[in-house]
């Protein structure tokens, strides 16, 4: 096994998880913003919603940076990314051009991501991984 077969996965997982555990720990401490951007958005129960979030982004990400369940992690990471993007980066919806072009990155952004993502689902942690060590 090359060094790129054994450590790339772990790398992967280490970077896409960077993303997610630092903004679902930002959103508790911001919680009631948290909540307010999710009622600007027009969705039900905002506060369910946030501690959804605040779930997937910190203990689902953290499975998923130490390779547990880690193709089910991915999944759900995956789909939270694309609901994310379709939600709160409408760039389509959007008319101040300025606010349109910085969503229609993130939109795409996140699209790159759950790419990432559905790699780790379909292909697995890699061997340096909970998962991998049964």
């Amino acid at each position: 096994m090359s060094l790129i077969e054994k450590l790339g996965p772990l790398v992967g997982r280490i970077l896409i998880a960077l993303l997610f555990i630092p903004a679902g720990i930002g959103k508790i401490s911001g919680f009631e913003g948290t909540v307010g951007y999710i009622a600007s958005k027009n969705l039900p129960l905002p506060e369910v919603a946030a501690v959804g979030t605040i779930i997937v982004e910190v203990l689902v990400a953290l499975a998923l940076l130490i390779g547990f369940k880690a193709r089910w992690a991915a999944l759900i990471l995956a789909a939270f990314t694309v609901a994310a993007a379709v939600l709160f980066h409408n760039y389509w919806a959007m008319s101040d051009a300025a606010m349109a072009g910085t969503n229609k990155i993130m939109f795409y952004k996140n699209l790159a991501i759950t790419g990432g993502l559905l790699f780790i689902a379909a292909f697995g942690p890699g061997p340096l991984s909970f998962d991998r060590r049964r």
